[in-house]
C-alpha cells in the first residue's frame, strides 16, 4: 500500500502557501475568482466543507453514506449551496475553521490502517490517494485565489502528484461523459518545473500526450482551456481525452475556454 507520507507533506505545503496568500491584511475575500459566483472566501469555504466531509469519511466511514445521500438530493446546486454558506461566516472564523480541519484530516489520514479505504462521492479511496485528491483541489482552487489576485504562483515538483492523479483518472472522465474508456493505456510524458521528464503509461502506446506537467495538471482540473495547453496529443482518443479530463469527483465539470493560466 501506498504510504502517504510524501502526499501529506506537499498537501501541508500547499495549503500553508495559499494560507499565507489569504491570510494577508490586504487581501479582499470579497474579490470574485474565475469560478462563476465563487469570491476568494467562496473558495477558502469550499476547501474548509470539503476536508470536513473527508474527516467524516475517514473517521466515520458508516457515517458517509448519509452525506452521499444529501449529495444526491442536492443535485448539482449541492457544492454551490455549502460554498455560499460558508462563504458568509466571518473571514477569522472560516480561516480558523479551514487551519483546525485540515490538519485534524492530516492526523487522521497519517493514523489511518494500512489497506483501509474509505468512502467519497467517487470510487473509495485510500488514505495516500485522499490526501493526493485533498492535494489536488487545494492546489486547483488556489489557481483561481491567484488569479483573482493577479497573482502568478511558482510552480512546484508537488505537481507530479496531480499529474499522477489526472492520468489515474482517465477512465472516470470518459465514464463521468457516458463514453467508453479506450481499452489501452496511453503514454504520458510531461515536463516538470525543473526540467526533468514525468513518465506514465508504457512507453510503446500508440496514444499519447507530451508537453507541460503545470498545463496538464491545470487541464485535468479544469483550469485551463486544453486548446491552449503546451499539450500535444497523438491519436484521436488522447486528444478526447484532454478535452474531458477531469482529476476530481462528481459530475462532469464545464471547464473552461479561453482562461488564463
Amino acid at each position: 500500500m501506498a504510504d502517504p507520507g510524501p502526499a501529506l507533506k506537499d498537501l501541508h505545503d500547499e495549503s500553508q502557501s495559499l494560507d499565507e496568500v489569504v491570510a494577508r491584511p490586504e487581501t479582499d475575500w470579497s474579490a470574485a475568482t474565475p469560478a462563476p459566483g465563487w469570491t476568494i472566501a467562496h473558495q477558502i469555504g469550499h476547501l474548509a466543507w470539503t476536508d470536513a466531509k473527508a474527516l467524516i469519511s475517514v473517521r466515520t466511514p458508516d457515517a458517509f453514506a448519509d452525506e452521499l445521500r444529501r449529495a444526491l438530493d442536492g443535485g448539482d446546486a449541492y457544492v454551490d449551496t455549502a460554498a455560499v454558506e460558508e462563504a458568509r461566516k466571518p473571514r477569522g472564523q472560516l480561516l480558523a475553521e479551514w487551519r483546525d480541519g485540515r490538519a485534524a484530516l492530516a492526523e487522521a489520514l497519517a493514523g489511518a490502517a494500512a489497506g483501509a479505504r474509505f468512502p467519497w462521492y467517487g470510487p473509495p479511496m485510500s488514505a495516500a490517494s485522499m490526501a493526493t485528491a485533498r492535494l489536488m483541489e487545494t492546489w486547483a482552487h488556489a489557481q483561481d485565489v491567484h488569479e483573482a489576485l493577479g497573482l502568478r504562483p511558482a510552480p512546484t515538483a508537488r505537481l507530479r502528484h496531480i499529474a499522477r492523479l489526472g492520468v489515474r483518472t482517465r477512465d472516470f472522465a470518459f465514464a463521468v461523459h457516458r463514453m467508453a474508456p479506450p481499452a489501452a493505456e496511453f503514454r504520458v510524458e510531461l515536463r516538470a518545473p525543473d526540467g526533468e521528464i514525468w513518465a506514465f503509461g508504457p512507453p510503446d502506446a500508440e496514444q499519447r500526450v507530451t508537453g507541460s506537467a503545470l498545463d496538464f495538471c491545470l487541464v485535468v482540473t479544469q483550469r485551463f482551456d486544453p486548446d491552449a495547453a503546451d499539450l500535444v496529443a497523438v491519436g484521436e482518443d488522447a486528444a478526447a481525452w484532454l478535452r474531458i479530463a477531469q482529476a476530481f469527483a462528481g459530475p462532469p465539470g464545464a471547464g473552461r475556454r479561453g482562461a488564463a493560466g
